[in-house]
């Protein structure tokens, strides 16, 4: 499995912006797949956004037009720019990876975006 360290997280008012940045580390093994999730207490974990790579970018309805996923393959990392954040946006943001060949899912540790209204 990769590592992988978050970072970014914060409180913002209503309409502010944050980035989220994720640095892997750790196995050769190529990434296929990476982005983010989010949770709040008591609901299931919910994609946000990802990259399948050579292939598409996906984004939660919610999110589409205020937030954007990128890579930075030299850097080993995925940032996720929030604009226009709102407070239904205030969750804990989960990066995760797919490595090809590698069957478990990694994920960073969580980092706390809360946006205040």
């Amino acid at each position: 499995q990769v590592q992988l360290v978050e970072s970014g997280g914060g409180l913002v008012q209503a309409g502010g912006s944050l980035r989220l940045s994720c640095e892997a580390s750790g196995s050769g093994r190529s990434i296929n797949a990476a982005g983010w999730y989010r949770q709040t207490p008591g609901n299931q974990r919910e994609l946000v956004a990802e990259i399948i790579i050579g292939r598409r970018i996906n984004y939660a309805d919610s999110v589409k037009g205020r937030f954007t996923i990128s890579r930075d393959n030299a850097k080993n990392t995925v940032y996720l720019q929030m604009n226009s954040l709102k407070a239904e946006d205030t969750a804990i943001y989960y990066c995760y990876a797919k490595q090809i060949g590698v069957i478990v899912t990694s994920w960073g540790q969580g980092t706390q975006v809360t946006v205040s209204s």
